[in-house]
């Protein structure tokens, strides 16, 4: 991955919005505004050309006016022609030199703008794109995606191997400060999940806020990358299998989840609170799932599984717990979902490492 590059956000905040001018009407009225300064040197130049001295013939004709404001305002000046009045020295003393000093900010402003900036932003998104490898997309930085992002990276994820797009600035600033790649876009968009390599991301979170938006952006991500994993987040029970059979291969409802939560309370306060640790990987204890391996085939869950405790295994589209027979002998492409301990755990002393092994 690219090296990682943090932003400093300052402490004075404007409000601002993005400009709704096209490019060239941008430019247009950059250019009408340095031609209005122009035409103002120049009126008040003619008007005053008697304060003005031509040492080639001694007049001072409108054409002279229009050759001593530019060359006054792009340059120091020739000395062909010269102010010899105190009006006219103190005019282009107090008005010609801000004139050319914001005449010269504005074409460097613009460069800047509409070339420089431009080019080094692609140079710096194509030099990101082609470190994108294995990476995990976020769409949607809001209240869950957040809370995603900061779990994924309290779990181990490297925050470079994180790509979080959204249309708003303010949150796109708050994943750059986590160290995530980001982009501001439209995730419903084929062209803005192409830009982040969608196709070689290692899986996706969707979390846009709108059940809608969220479903529309699974259908956008299948379509471009059949084989991706993604987890979706919906609100309403009803979009639960509109957003699977839109192509999500893992769909939460936080509603729901927080309901179980809620009823685990009232059978006790332990079970929620259980419930919450093993959801989080600052806890005493977390989830995890892995893939057998070959040398573990035939052999039973509970012997394999050696710092944790196995829960249940997935075979193809069955399930079964721990109690089943069917955890006894494991089958290759088996899926293990295991508990073991998590980064809240107490460390384990010398003593204790010794008597296991």
């Amino acid at each position: 991955m690219a090296r990682r590059t943090r932003h400093m956000l300052s402490d004075y905040l404007t409000l601002r919005r993005r400009s709704s001018l096209p490019v060239w009407a941008d430019i247009a009225w950059r250019v009408l505004f340095v031609l209005g300064l122009i035409g103002t040197a120049v009126a008040v130049h003619w008007f005053d050309r008697n304060g003005l001295q031509d040492s080639y013939d001694g007049d001072v004709s409108f054409l002279d006016v229009i050759y001593f404001t530019m060359i006054s305002i792009t340059t120091t000046g020739y000395g062909d022609i010269a102010p010899v009045t105190e009006r006219a020295r103190m005019f282009d003393a107090l008005v010609v030199t801000p004139i050319r000093i914001f005449v010269v900010l504005i074409f460097v402003g613009t460069a800047y703008n509409f070339v420089l900036k431009r080019t080094w932003d692609n140079w710096r998104m194509k030099l990101i794109q082609g470190n994108l490898h294995d990476h995990i997309v976020i769409a949607g930085f809001g209240t869950s995606g957040k809370e995603a992002v900061q779990e994924l990276i309290a779990r181990g994820t490297n925050p470079e191997d994180i790509v979080v797009i959204d249309p708003y600035d303010e949150a796109l600033a708050a994943a750059e400060q986590l160290g995530c790649a980001v982009i501001n876009g439209d995730a419903t968009r084929d062209v803005v999940l192409l830009d982040v390599k969608i196709s070689r991301a290692r899986s996706m979170i969707v979390s846009a806020g709108r059940d809608d938006t969220s479903i529309l952006i699974v259908l956008t991500a299948r379509h471009l990358a059949y084989h991706l994993p993604i987890s979706v987040s919906v609100k309403a029970a009803d979009n639960e299998l509109l957003a699977r059979q839109a192509g999500a291969t893992t769909v939460i409802n936080p509603v729901s989840f927080a309901g179980l939560l809620l009823a685990g309370s009232c059978e006790g306060a332990k079970i929620s609170d259980y419930l919450s640790d093993l959801a989080s990987a600052t806890g005493r204890v977390k989830l995890v799932q892995r893939e057998v391996e070959q040398d573990e085939v035939g052999m039973a869950m509970n012997d394999v599984v050696k710092d944790g405790l196995g829960v249940r295994i997935y075979r193809g589209n069955d399930v079964y717990g721990f109690w089943e027979p069917q955890v006894q002998k494991l089958e290759e492409k088996d899926v293990i979902v295991e508990i073991i301990p998590g980064n809240g755990a107490p460390a384990e002393s010398d003593e204790e490492k010794a008597a296991t092994s």
